[in-house]
């Protein structure tokens, strides 16, 4: 069965979230459960039709579960039909294969969701090479069943369903096969991605880079701003491609102020490594921000949690505190009345902070002035000597409208310059 091209009748699925006594937890296990069902919901061939919070004093080695709840469970499955189990948490390949054998159905854990869901979602080239490379690393792992992606004409990766079992060596020397050319395809992906961001690094505008929790609304934000129809709804990872678009933001003085915003990939809790290391090359797209603004979604009941999961993300890809960020409390339309009073007080006397309904367009104005107040930064002069050979980044200097006087010797330019911190590390970029 593929529930790919099972379209009239999706495949019926019970989520279980595992609550281990020993380990620690940052979150309740009841909000893991919600966020594990809507991951589940995010994939249209998934028909959510139970769930449950499994608590367990330890982990059974063979099946993670023990024989009484295995039993339990089975029982429960079979009367509702389930075809699907997804587990949210790590499951090994032999609890994996030892489950799908007692229960009789197929069982896909944490990890294993996301891959398929950013299989569904990728759009691009390169996101379709980096989900594709993640999900093999993830699944050379797994040879105690069958790997059958590529006999799969379209969509997924075979861990919902697939034709059935292949040798182990075969599909290992496939597997390696595969990620060799994918690699290759990638890296000339990759290149020509470092070409644009070169080339965007000449660009006299400002990147602001949306970074947040996956369904925190940064891609409604991003149409609020832009003017633009990115896909924006009420599931996880409806973005997967980032989106770049140029602002133009109002100014007192009538001159608006250009900058260059870009939507990104939603974060997550327990983000695979493989996922983590396969979109580098697309995150990285923050490091060269210049101002990161984290969306959080400020009526989620965890939204401390989730944006503590962001902050680790973040200083995982090398962010430092060098780039200035602005914390932006989304979707304030849906707290209740008095609790968005208290926190449109703790905004307001944080500067670091703006309080915004992105559905509403209540303070986008203030958003969008507090980013541009960020680009008002000290000047500070210098006096540069360029070549005659350093034509383009004469050219560059110019356009960012930098130059206060200039003069040609013999050898090339003496310029002086009058430019922020910011214009003078992209200076040594061009």
């Amino acid at each position: 069965m593929d529930v790919y091209e099972t379209a009239a009748r999706p495949t019926r699925a019970w989520v279980l979230h595992p609550d281990l006594k020993a380990q620690s937890r940052r979150r309740l296990p009841e909000h893991g459960l919600a966020e594990a069902v809507s991951l589940a919901t995010a994939l249209p061939a998934i028909q959510v039709v139970g769930s449950e919070v499994v608590r367990l004093p330890k982990a059974t080695p063979g099946t993670l579960f023990g024989t009484g709840k295995l039993a339990e469970l089975k029982a429960r499955f079979k009367a509702d039909g389930v075809e699907l189990v997804l587990v949210d948490g790590t499951v090994t390949p032999v609890q994996q294969r030892n489950l799908e054998k007692e229960w009789g159905v197929k069982l896909l854990d944490r990890t294993g969701l996301i891959l398929e869901i950013f299989a569904d979602r990728a759009r691009t080239r390169e996101g379709v090479l980096q989900v594709e490379l993640a999900a093999l690393s993830y699944q050379r792992s797994r040879l105690v069943r069958a790997w059958t992606h590529l006999e799969r004409q379209r969509g997924g990766f075979g861990f919902v369903g697939g034709p059935g079992e292949t040798q182990i060596e075969a599909d290992r020397r496939a597997i390696d096969d595969q990620v060799v050319k994918l690699k290759r395809q990638l890296d000339r992906v990759v290149k020509t991605r470092e070409l644009h961001r070169a080339a965007r690094a000449k660009v006299p505008f400002p990147i602001v880079a949306l970074v947040g929790y996956t369904n925190a609304g940064k891609s409604t934000l991003f149409n609020r701003i832009t003017g633009a129809s990115v896909m924006a709804k009420d599931m996880l990872f409806a973005t997967l491609d980032p989106t770049m678009r140029g602002v133009t933001l109002p100014q007192e003085q009538g001159s608006g102020r250009k900058i260059i915003l870009s939507d990104t990939v939603g974060f997550i809790s327990d983000l695979p490594t493989q996922l983590v290391a396969a979109f580098r090359a697309t995150l990285e797209e923050v490091l060269s921000a210049d101002l990161i603004c984290h969306v959080r979604d400020i009526s989620h009941p965890e939204t401390a949690e989730q944006a503590a999961d962001v902050a680790e993300i973040l200083a995982s890809l090398g962010v430092t505190a060098a780039t200035p960020q602005i914390e932006v409390w989304n979707k304030m339309d849906l707290v209740d009345p008095e609790a968005r009073a208290a926190l449109g007080v703790q905004a307001a006397s944080r500067p670091d902070v703006l309080a915004v309904s992105a559905l509403t367009g209540e303070g986008i104005a203030s958003l969008l002035d507090r980013i541009s107040a960020v680009f008002d930064e000290e000047r500070t002069e210098r006096h540069l000597h360029l070549a005659f050979a350093d034509g383009r980044r004469r050219a560059w200097l110019h356009a960012q409208g930098v130059v206060t006087t200039e003069r040609e010797t013999e050898t090339g330019w003496e310029v002086e310059v009058l430019w922020t911190a910011r214009q003078q590390k992209r200076f040594r970029e061009v």
